[in-house]
C-alpha cells in the first residue's frame, strides 16, 4: 500500500485495439498490477488521440469507435513501479511508456464490512 508522501506514476499510452497473445493490452496489465499488488491503477479511455505512427483515433457522434487512445495510470512507491516495469515493457509493444515523480497526498483504504 501507498503511504502519503513521495511516490512514482507509470503511465502507459496505447491504444483500445491493441492486443498481447489475443488478450487486450490494458486486461492484461491490470491482470498484472493486481497480482503484483500496485497501489492503485485506472485506465482511461480518450476521446481523441494520435501517437508517433500519426494515425488519427476519434469518437464521431452516431459510431462507436473501436480503436480509440487509452491512458493506464498505476501509482506505487519508486520499488514496486520499478518492480513492475520489466513486465510493462515485455507487454508493450506500441505506444508510450513514462514514469514520473508524484506525491500522494492522501490514501484511503476501503472500510470492510
Amino acid at each position: 500500500m501507498v503511504k502519503s508522501g513521495p511516490a512514482k506514476k507509470l503511465t502507459i499510452y496505447t491504444d483500445e485495439t491493441d492486443k498481447f497473445h489475443g488478450k487486450p493490452v490494458y486486461e492484461v496489465l491490470m491482470d498484472i498490477f493486481y497480482k503484483k499488488k500496485i497501489a492503485g491503477v485506472s485506465v482511461f479511455r480518450g476521446v481523441a488521440g494520435y501517437g508517433s505512427d500519426g494515425v488519427f483515433h476519434k469518437s464521431k457522434i452516431l459510431e462507436l469507435s473501436t480503436s480509440l487512445p487509452l491512458k493506464i495510470e498505476a501509482v506505487d512507491s519508486e520499488e514496486m513501479i520499478n518492480n513492475v516495469l520489466p513486465d510493462v515493457l515485455g507487454i508493450i509493444e506500441r505506444g508510450l511508456v513514462e514514469i514520473s515523480d508524484t506525491n500522494v497526498v492522501k490514501c484511503c483504504q476501503r472500510k470492510e464490512g
